[in-house]
């Protein structure tokens, strides 16, 4: 009988049997050995899942840090297709490696490259800072022209080494960047992994590569920031940002004068003035104006204290695109060997402007005459969000070495623009946002 005693005093009750007893003490040790089971498996399937996943990246906690490996790329077809896209064409042609392709400006310099008979790769991540369908479609439209658009981050330094690999690129435009001024109040940590980190991640690829290429990036009018003298030249400082995005391309022009100083890359930066045209971005206050117009929204226009004008050196897209060929076509090349510098390397610095500034009031007046219709203004104070009251570039250094010479006016520009924008959202099957 003391064997059915419990070893804890107190917990034995004299009315249960001997058999009742043994029966529990059976369920207790069966119920015991299930949970033991199921550990096991439930431990096992945690195992599995974090340490035997091939895909073992761990979801980015920052929403500005987006998955640097989230499409596929590589294999034999993969590079074919890459070489076959970097294939020059022509006599004295150049390889050129795109960044930002499906953006703006990189599908114009994509295209116009490819056109004369240069080899051009894109790469582009195709963030959704603004709508993505938008730069799908300028991705169609450099399939059609024969520019494959490699789809990955420049912050991903396995991808880049990969490309440099697979092509020779003589040289590399660097239009893939963070932009908008007021964004950077929303999502400052972007504008860090893309003007800044991806910057130098790319830096990082190009000093390595055997040849070194040559390298034109998109800098902006915006470093110029709080500066009262104009027009704006190469030689005033840059030392007084009034936006995020400006201290990021700031910081831009002095890191990539460092990899200049110690790498020998030939590195070439262009302050672009205010680009439009067709294609162009949904962020920009031309397209905009011109949808809010058509839809009989009331457009903010604003204005600097005392009622002062607030004016842009607006650029035609076609003017930058010359710019941008003159400049990969008189970049001299680097003059580093396997990440060490073999001697000085050339570095420059080129406005990219109209040199005509014009009233953003005038802009509206211009959209007026060619969408038809009134616009519904609301005269709004100029805020502290970034924005300057005016930009107005010096050109006479592009003019000199470049022999770059902008022939599109505003009037004329903005006729093209609005050609385009009737013609892309008029299917019915595209929202102008």
């Amino acid at each position: 009988m003391l064997k059915h005693i419990p070893s804890t005093p107190g917990k034995f009750k004299m009315e249960k049997s001997p058999y009742i007893h043994n029966k529990s003490r059976w369920h207790w040790h069966s119920s015991i050995m299930k949970l033991t089971f199921w550990s096991f498996i439930f431990l096992g399937l945690i195992f599995i899942f974090f340490f035997r996943s091939p895909s073992s990246n761990p979801i980015p906690q920052d929403p500005s840090r987006r998955s640097l490996r989230t499409h596929n790329w590589g294999g034999p077809a993969w590079e074919k297709r890459v070489r076959s896209s970097a294939r020059i064409r022509s006599r004295n042609g150049i390889s050129v490696l795109v960044t930002g392709a499906a953006g703006f400006v990189g599908t114009h310099v994509s295209t116009a490259l490819k056109r004369r008979g240069d080899g051009v790769l894109g790469l582009d991540n195709f963030n959704d800072y603004y709508d993505p369908s938008l730069k799908r479609a300028r991705q169609a439209l450099l399939d059609r022209t024969g520019v494959f658009v490699v789809e990955g981050d420049i912050n991903d330094s396995t991808l880049l080494r990969k490309l440099f690999e697979v092509v020779p690129f003589t040289h590399v435009m660097h239009l893939a960047a963070q932009a908008g001024v007021r964004y950077a109040m929303e999502n400052p940590s972007s504008y860090v992994h893309s003007n800044i980190a991806g910057l130098v991640s790319l830096l990082e690829a190009c000093k390595s590569a055997n040849p070194q290429p040559a390298i034109v990036w998109a800098s902006s009018s915006s470093v110029y920031g709080l500066n009262s003298k104009v027009p704006f030249s190469e030689k005033d400082r840059t030392d007084q940002p009034a936006s995020l995005y400006a201290a990021t391309k700031k910081a831009g022009e002095e890191i990539a004068h460092t990899y200049n100083h110690i790498y020998g890359l030939s590195l070439t930066a262009l302050r672009f003035f205010t680009v439009y045209g067709p294609w162009g971005r949904p962020d920009m206050a031309y397209f905009f104006f011109t949808r809010d117009i058509l839809k009989g929204k009331t457009i903010s226009i604003f204005e600097a204290a005392n009622h002062g004008t607030v004016a842009r050196d607006f650029t035609f897209i076609d003017d930058i695109v010359k710019g941008c060929l003159a400049a990969l076509d008189t970049a001299e090349k680097s003059t580093g060997s396997g990440g060490k510098k073999k001697g000085p390397a050339q570095f420059r610095v080129y406005n990219l402007g109209n040199t005509s500034p014009v009233p953003v009031s005038d802009l509206v007046s211009i959209l007026e005459r060619l969408l038809k219709v009134d616009a519904k203004r609301n005269v709004l104070k100029l805020p502290q969000n970034g924005d300057v009251r005016f930009t107005h570039a010096n050109i006479s250094l592009a003019q000199r070495e470049l022999g770059y010479k902008p022939s599109t006016d505003l009037q004329t520009g903005m006729k093209k623009f609005v050609r385009w924008y009737l013609s892309y959202y008029s299917g019915g099957n595209k929202a102008a946002g």
